[in-house]
């Protein structure tokens, strides 16, 4: 029973600690492709965010919208 209660901590623990790293893992994917977009949009547009950030919200929805033909996927969130 002890070498059972055992294996179950560590594979609680493995399993959190492996999300953990996805967590990480997508923060830090989503960080980076931020500071691109912002000089990006420096570059390009000469820092004006107001035509960037309407581009980005059609670029989202247009994204959501194309797999499935429908935006269902925004009920989830």
């Amino acid at each position: 029973m002890l070498v059972s209660n055992l294996f179950k901590r560590r594979k609680a623990s493995t399993y959190i600690l492996r999300n953990v790293y996805e967590v990480l893992g997508i923060v830090l994917i989503w960080r980076g492709i931020w500071y691109v977009l912002d000089a990006l949009d420096t570059f390009v547009f000469g820092g004006t965010h107001e035509w960037t950030a309407i581009a980005g919200v059609v670029a989202g929805v247009l994204l959501l919208y194309l797999p499935d033909r429908n935006l269902k996927a925004i009920e989830r969130l």
